[in-house]
């Protein structure tokens, strides 16, 4: 079916042979993670395993459904996931004005919320300034989300650390981004709660005493937790993005909220990814002028401090673009229709299926460059075909525990 043979061995794919520590880094964006699980499908199916998930919203609730289950029942746990929290009784289709039934879907779900994921919260809509308490100040209860993750993701294989799980939550009380690290303490459910947190729609999630909200609303891309790691490692990056950063001049209110979204969710990664090829390429000139000097000099623990600063890591980074669905719209991100997550991860599993089997990591390189960008938008290669991965989507059966650890 897949021009990608899987391999029967962990994280042995010829494809990523020497590319380094294998990195998966999902942005928030809703509905538009059926794009990251067709993603996940296609390395699963390449045997291609990352080392370290790291997500923040509905990528952290990805990031948890991969971490949190046994290879070999991954793809089932995001199957069921997303077969949950499809929207139930939707719109039909009008042929006439196609847009007309995402809309009545968007109202229908801002009106009773969504299945096995959040329900209205009554008291918020009796007006902005009822006291509702801190971790109950949110139009919607996630209390069914918690109910899911608790049921499909095992937080003790997470914690046991064969696969790193990171994921990002805004601090409330100082605006600080802060990262929840499984290397670094235990993580549970309120933590992949909190980094899916969005205001003023979910209530803020307590930690340790504190409060936090959606990461994305300070990094919607946490990738810089992997630039920023030190001491530095040769990594291949998966950076999967929902968001377009270019687009069209908006001539309606209506493009106006759906080109403000992308621009907004996007994160500035262009002008990220250009700083830290700028550092890197500082780095590898420091770690080359070094071979320049004295032995004598150093021994002087100034120069030490200066040397230190340069070293010869490389990042590959694979950025894993989303394409745009016909008659999309600002609404895209609550699209929780089984067509719209049926076509979300199909387009998810050609992307990535055309990066793996074209692996431009492999090519020849400029040693003076440590970190090499490589673009994948859309599926752009007809011959790359699979079967529809999201069967499950179009049947009721009963719901299942997946993680299997």
């Amino acid at each position: 079916m897949n021009d990608v043979a899987p391999d029967s061995e962990f994280r042995t794919s010829a494809a990523t042979h020497d590319a380094g520590r294998i990195v998966l880094v999902l942005q928030g964006g809703g509905a538009l993670g059926a794009y990251q699980a067709g993603v996940y499908h296609a390395m699963h199916d390449a045997g291609i395993e990352p080392d370290w998930v790291i997500g923040t919203s509905i990528g952290a609730i990805n990031a948890s459904l991969i971490c949190g289950n046994q290879r070999a029942d991954r793809l089932t746990a995001l199957h069921e996931f997303w077969h949950r929290v499809a929207l139930k009784g939707q719109w039909p289709s009008w042929p006439v004005y196609p847009p007309l039934s995402q809309v009545l879907n968007y109202w229908s779900i801002l009106h009773s919320g969504l299945q096995s994921f959040f329900d209205p919260n009554p008291l918020a809509f009796c007006g902005p300034h009822v006291e509702l308490g801190a971790e109950r100040a949110g139009y919607y209860s996630t209390q069914p989300l918690q109910r899911t993750l608790s049921d499909l993701v095992d937080f003790d294989l997470i914690n046991r650390g064969k696969m790193r799980l990171t994921v990002g939550a805004a601090h409330v009380r100082t605006s600080q981004m802060h990262y929840f690290d499984s290397e670094a303490a235990k993580l549970d459910v309120r933590h992949i709660m909190a980094s899916g947190a969005l205001p003023p729609a979910f209530p803020a999630v307590r930690i340790d005493g504190e409060l936090y909200w959606d990461g994305g609303i300070l990094s919607n891309t946490p990738a810089e937790i992997v630039f920023d790691e030190y001491p530095r490692h040769s990594s291949l990056i998966f950076a999967v993005h929902m968001w377009n950063p270019i687009g069209p001049e908006p001539r309606t209110i209506w493009e106006v909220m759906h080109r403000h979204k992308d621009i907004q969710y996007s994160s500035r990664i262009a002008s990220h990814i250009i700083r830290q090829k700028q550092l890197h390429r500082m780095r590898h000139i420091i770690e080359e002028l070094a071979s320049h000097v004295p032995e004598a000099e150093r021994q002087s623990k100034r120069i030490q401090d200066m040397l230190a600063l340069g070293c010869d890591t490389r990042m590959h980074i694979v950025r894993l673009l989303a394409p745009s669905l016909e008659h999309e719209d600002q609404t895209k991100d609550v699209d929780f229709s089984k067509a719209g997550i049926r076509a979300r991860w199909r387009a998810g599993y050609e992307n990535a299926q055309l990066a793996i089997k074209q692996a431009p990591w492999r090519g020849e390189l400029d040693e003076m460059e440590g970190v090499l960008l490589h673009e994948f938008v859309g599926a752009q290669d007809a011959r790359l075909t699979v079967a529809p991965p999201v069967k499950s989507l179009s049947d009721d059966r009963a719901p299942a525990t997946a993680h299997g650890a």
